[in-house]
């Protein structure tokens, strides 16, 4: 048995990042992990396989649509599946070794197994109870299904399985129009796959500004993506060789079904809580099974705290990194802060898609005056000549006072030209100090600099 000053149990985004930052802080730290891996979800079955997939398809675009224009003549590629699959591997290989060196460096031991908190200040894994004076919940999510719908990630499957199918689908069906699914669907499509997305409300991206929505759904349905909107889902059957998706229409309650090789389960995820015995310590939880917090990230049990998606907001890496950095310097008495109004969010697709702060339906419903700014790609040098001018910045800000309250990028790069927004919003900028901050050409940055400039006397090319 070890004490400690500080044990995380999960090393997702959350927990490693915390284990790093209290380690950096003086704080002796053990973080659980039960996985072979380091990294969590994220790095082993989300986020980093995910873009490797991503990244490889959209290579595989552009050797078929694009070389071809620019004067580079190649034979039709081929995909060679295996070789894919192996390169994603080598990617999340790279990744989670990385964090086992910064661990090492950091003097973090890795308790490895299963934790569960028998009581407060104590933290056990296998047969083994540690010490530790603060204990931080960074146990991450799991995905969540429907009724009707049983998962054994072969034919149905979720995010999961979806990035270790066997075989390349002629036929999927994605349950979802979400981040998840959309990108999903986008790899599989590149692939050759036909996808159909199925959504039970009548938008993609629930809660995503509405301009973006449609002008997303529409480049993806020109991409080849077919959608079923406004879609119950009732439940999936499978053969041995089919699965077949029972829907109904909520508009005329009509029944249909879609066969498919493959089903894809992208209906969002749940905190993962289970077994590490909350209910007996206490714990008190929300409504939707989160991890109830205060401001400081503290439950109501002293000692410990919990952050990332195992409690209410986003569940977004990035939201979870920055809330371990400010539980662990929370913990070593300094001012943790997260400001969650300053919180971007990305989807990797192509072109990709980037928003950060409010939305126009959210401004409208909170009665706030405002003024947007927007510029299309098409009228943006660099991204005529990369051939990626889909798409528009639009920064959304105060009417008066010119404060920038939110903006939504689609097109080339989003997920990258969203942070000076972000930087801006932090030190509370006006749309005038970005649209007078000198921006290189040819960069697709220039977007971000016209549409604040359209937030006042107009943008100059458009």
């Amino acid at each position: 048995m070890a004490s400690y000053d500080v044990i995380v149990i999960g090393s997702g985004p959350g927990g490693y990042v915390c284990a790093i930052r209290c380690a950096q802080l003086g704080l002796k730290t053990a973080c659980v992990e039960g996985r072979e891996t380091l990294g969590g979800t994220c790095l082993n079955v989300g986020c980093i396989p995910s873009k490797a997939l991503l990244h490889a398809t959209e290579m595989l675009h552009e050797t078929e649509e694009n070389f071809g224009k620019m004067g580079i003549n190649v034979a039709k590629p081929k995909v060679d599946w295996t070789q894919m699959l192996a390169y994603k591997g080598e990617t999340i290989d790279a990744n989670t070794k990385g964090i086992e060196f910064l661990f090492k460096k950091n003097k973090i031991d890795w308790l490895k197994g299963w934790g569960s908190i028998p009581e407060p200040g104590k933290v056990k894994v296998g047969d083994e109870v540690h010490d530790a004076k603060n204990i931080v919940i960074a146990t991450g999510s799991e995905a969540s299904s429907l009724p009707g719908i049983d998962v054994d990630e072969k034919q149905v499957v979720t995010s999961t399985g979806a990035l270790e199918l066997d075989d390349i689908p002629k036929k999927m069906v994605v349950i979802g129009a979400g981040v998840i699914g959309l990108e999903l669907g986008s790899v599989y499509n590149r692939l050759g796959t036909e996808v159909t997305v199925v959504e039970f409300l009548d938008a993609i991206t629930p809660g995503m500004d509405a301009e973006v929505q449609k002008t997303f759904q529409r480049i993806l349905k020109k991409q080849g993506l077919k959608f079923v909107m406004g879609a119950a889902v009732q439940g999936v059957t499978t053969t041995k060789t089919k699965a077949k998706v029972a829907y109904k229409l909520r508009k005329d309650d009509s029944d249909h079904v879609l066969e498919a090789d493959t089903v894809l389960v992208a209906t969002g995820r749940r905190p993962h809580t289970d077994g590490l015995g909350l209910d007996a310590l206490g714990v008190e939880m929300t409504e939707r099974g989160q991890v109830k917090t205060d401001a400081h990230w503290k439950t109501s049990v002293a000692g410990i705290y919990a952050i990332g998606d195992a409690i209410t907001g986003p569940m977004l890496a990035h939201k979870a990194e920055d809330e371990g950095m400010a539980v662990a310097e929370t913990i070593a008495g300094q001012a943790g802060h997260v400001n969650y109004d300053v919180i971007p969010g990305v989807i990797y697709t192509h072109p990709e898609v980037a928003t950060v702060g409010q939305t126009e339906e959210q401004l409208k419903e909170a009665g706030r005056a405002y003024k947007v700014g927007k510029f299309s790609f098409m009228g943006n040098g660099r991204a005529k000549a990369n051939h990626a001018a889909d798409g528009f910045v639009k920064i959304l800000a105060d009417k008066d006072t010119d404060r920038i309250l939110g903006a939504h990028i689609i097109g080339p790069m989003a997920g990258d030209l969203i942070h000076e927004v972000c930087v801006a919003m932090e030190f509370g900028a006006a749309a005038e100090d970005l649209a007078r901050t000198c921006h290189a050409h040819p960069t697709y940055s220039e977007a971000v600099r016209e549409a604040a400039l359209a937030c006042g006397d107009g943008p100059i090319h458009s």
